[in-house]
């Protein structure tokens, strides 16, 4: 077992000021397998002071070069893939094919379009007799949650680092290591001193304090509604950007003449890929009153393929939850939707073995009043609704205090006159790929900002107007 005793800022592992340890737990076993240091406020204050001296000088740094540097870390990735992926299985409990394409490729994947898309940005350009110049804003926080804990950092990072700002992360206590890895290859890529630094510790502390730091410009954060609401105060007594990127609690529409076993494929695949621990996942599947015993087959046959176990085992498409309590909050969900009435048709249970497991989880006959359908479970629950008529379909869907994905299975043309009424930042159509140069973000209480391409890179810029 490795202990972590230093914190990275300034352009070197540092000694913490704390010598307060946290352990990380391995999901599919309970046991301990690293302990990692928990900044106090001591050494927070230090990692943003080099984060500010930084400033400056990056901030003035040509945008091609701050790419090239952004190559560098792209390319320690793509070396370090395997091993990457192998952390992110042991510390966040996401099965092995999962992790590789899911979380290390895909950060690969968006780091490259985003650099793309530098290409054609305009840092200045001319409107009247105005040069528009955009520019890095100064320290950007980046508070980022466990459930992907390599390409969270990434789509922080990257627009803030091309844009001139430089950066402090604070990653997710239960899922440090592979932040620390990243961090080891953006010091290999070669950035100067204090443009990129890593404090791990608690969100309620470490995080909090950060995103509070008088010296802090921006507030990038990812996680649950509630906490995103508390950061989106306290950035007020400063007046901080914030860009939250929140929770979810999505809907996929099957439209009476959809593919029925396509809309359960692509429903059941968000709650199972990564235990369901995905704030876009769709959770909600709406189908038709008529085909509800239809689909009831239909999810029987589709979970009977699904493999529940080891997430180091390449066969494994579901492993345990990322820690206890998820765990638990997943299993009080799953009593609160029976006791709300709902059918449990699959799943319901703790699987008795060693780790964090709980059966993929399917209820039916249920109704969006029930919290089953309104609230972000964060586990492998999918909640299954039917709706007498399409414009019915897309009022439940909207009926939500939640605006981050969504998905319609249909004809084409209907499916995308569907998801122009929805109200949500992201929708699939039968199961189109995400572009990663496209936007992600979401409507209402899902968030501020977008992630991604150019729409990224456009929350990290102040506008300044010089008129002549």
């Amino acid at each position: 077992m490795k202990t972590y005793d230093k914190l990275f800022y300034d352009g070197n592992w540092q000694t913490a000021h704390s010598d307060k340890l946290a352990e990380v737990i391995n999901p599919a076993t309970e046991e301990t397998i690293a302990k990692v240091v928990q900044a106090d406020h001591e050494d927070i204050d230090q990692a943003v002071a080099a984060a500010q001296r930084a400033f400056p000088s990056w901030n003035a740094t040509p945008p091609s070069e701050r790419a090239a540097y952004l190559q560098k870390i792209l390319a320690g990735l793509k070396a370090k893939k395997t091993e990457l992926a192998d952390l992110i299985v042991q510390e966040l409990g996401a099965g092995k094919a999962f992790s590789l394409q899911g979380q290390v490729e895909l950060s690969i994947k968006e780091l490259t379009a985003t650099l793309a898309e530098l290409e054609c940005f305009a840092f200045e350009e001319e409107i009247d007799n105005a040069t528009i110049i955009k520019e890095g804003f100064g320290v950007v926080a980046c508070i980022t949650p466990w459930n992907y804990p390599l390409n969270q950092i990434q789509r922080k990072i990257t627009p803030a680092l091309l844009t001139g700002n430089t950066v402090v992360v604070k990653p997710a206590s239960n899922t440090p290591l592979t932040a620390i890895l990243y961090a080891e290859i953006i010091q290999e890529a070669g950035l100067p001193a204090g443009v990129f630094n890593l404090v791990t510790g608690s969100g309620s502390d470490a995080g909090n304090y950060l995103a509070e730091h008088e010296e802090v410009a921006v507030v990038s954060f990812t996680g649950s509604t509630a906490v995103g609401k508390k950061l989106y105060e306290s950035a007020a007594a400063t007046v901080k950007k914030t860009v939250l990127e929140l929770g979810g609690k999505s809907a996929m529409i099957c439209l009476p003449e959809g593919d029925l076993t396509l809309a359960v494929k692509l429903a059941a695949s968000t709650v199972l890929d990564n235990q369901g621990q995905t704030c876009s996942a769709l959770t909600r599947l709406l189908v038709p009153e008529e085909l509800r015993e239809q689909t009831k087959e239909a999810l029987k046959a589709y979970y009977d393929t699904v493999s529940v176990g080891d997430p180091a085992d390449e066969e494994t498409r579901v492993g345990p939850l990322v820690s206890e309590d998820q765990l638990e909050t997943v299993l009080e969900y799953i009593e609160i939707g029976k006791h709300e009435g709902a059918e449990v048709l699959l799943g319901g249970h703790r699987i008795d073995r060693p780790g964090y497991f709980v059966e993929p989880t399917v209820f039916v006959n249920a109704t969006n009043q029930m919290r089953i359908a309104r609230e972000e479970i964060f586990g492998p629950v999918l909640t299954v609704l039917t709706y007498p008529s399409v414009a019915e379909a897309i009022a439940i869907a909207n009926d939500s205090d939640y605006g981050l994905s969504g998905g319609v299975v249909g004809p084409a043309d209907e499916a995308y006159e569907v998801a122009k009424k929805m109200r949500t930042g992201n929708i699939i159509i039968n199961g189109s790929a995400r572009s990663p140069k496209a936007p992600f973000g979401g409507y209402k209480q899902s968030g501020i900002g977008r992630e991604n391409g150019r729409f990224g890179l456009e929350d990290y810029v102040e506008i300044k107007a010089i008129f002549h």
